[in-house]
């Protein structure tokens, strides 16, 4: 899963049946790495494991569907709602919607996200972003229209993700990338560590995994750490914690925000049909 990172306002990833290949059928070759199209959905929860500020409890809901393919790219529908109870500030609900688009060689990315905490219109952000030379160009239809460039690469979501794989299938334990995403104003970048831990073995915990599609696939635990270009913060913005398989599929989420965590348990997960793309 390509997850996104919700802005918490006032509070973060097919042809036709005759030229389908089985989406989970074998571990990947080495060296290639394939995000596989699915559709999953993962209930929220206080992560009771962490500190938690004015927040007594939270509950939700993550449903996306990603399709497509490493040939002509990755479209993707990912909605978050997330309904948070406290004694002090009261309750309140915040929805995140993201629709995007991310070329298959990882060259350009579109997005449109709208967010909304109940109070007011819902904040949206739409846009694309386009590699030029050593950094992109991002044009932006919402909030308002404007053009900036980055002289710095940044890598867009499911290029990030790829590469979270590559190191691990390499052995590394840490990766540091730049992630432009899209979130919050359209303009932000990030540094993030990826620590990636040892390769997990047995059966996974959560039902949908426990399958044989999934037996011979390596896993990892992984943590993402997010810091905002030139905040000059020590302390990440936002960490995701996960176990990551080889094909993109994650499980046993954890969700940090700062002043509260969340924890996903994949509930349901759809295998699609995945194109048989050369690249």
């Amino acid at each position: 899963m390509i997850f996104k990172r919700i802005a918490l306002a006032g509070l973060v990833g097919f042809g036709a049946a005759a030229a389908l290949a089985p989406a989970f059928a074998q571990p990947q070759a080495a060296g290639r790495v394939v995000l596989v199209p699915h559709r999953a959905v993962y209930d929220l929860v206080l992560d009771a494991s962490e500190p938690s500020k004015n927040i007594d409890s939270a509950k939700g809901r993550i449903a996306f569907d990603f399709s497509g393919d490493a040939c002509e790219g990755y479209a993707l529908s990912f909605r978050q709602v997330t309904q948070l109870d406290s004694s002090e500030i009261g309750s309140r609900t915040i929805d995140a919607r993201t629709t995007s688009f991310e070329a298959g060689d990882g060259s350009s990315y579109r997005f449109k996200t709208e967010s909304s905490n109940g109070a007011g219109a819902p904040e949206i952000i739409d846009g694309t972003a386009q590699k030029q030379g050593e950094g992109y160009e991002v044009k932006l239809r919402a909030p308002k229209a404007e053009t900036h460039r980055e002289a710095a690469d940044a890598l867009f979501p499911n290029a990030q993700m790829k590469a979270v794989i590559e190191a691990a299938r390499a052995g590394r334990n840490t990766l540091n990338v730049r992630l432009y995403d899209g979130a919050n104003n359209g303009k932000e970048v990030y540094e993030t560590l990826s620590v990636i831990g040892k390769r997990l073995e047995g059966k996974a915990s959560e039902a949908p995994l426990q399958r044989p599609e999934f037996e011979n696939l390596a896993r990892w635990p992984v943590k993402i750490s997010y810091f905002k270009v030139g905040s000059g913060e020590t302390t990440p913005a936002y960490t995701i914690a996960f176990e990551l398989y080889e094909n993109g599929v994650t499980g046993a989420v954890r969700l940090n925000y700062g002043s509260f965590a969340l924890r996903g348990t994949l509930t349901r997960l759809d295998l699609l049909p995945q194109p048989d793309c050369a690249k």
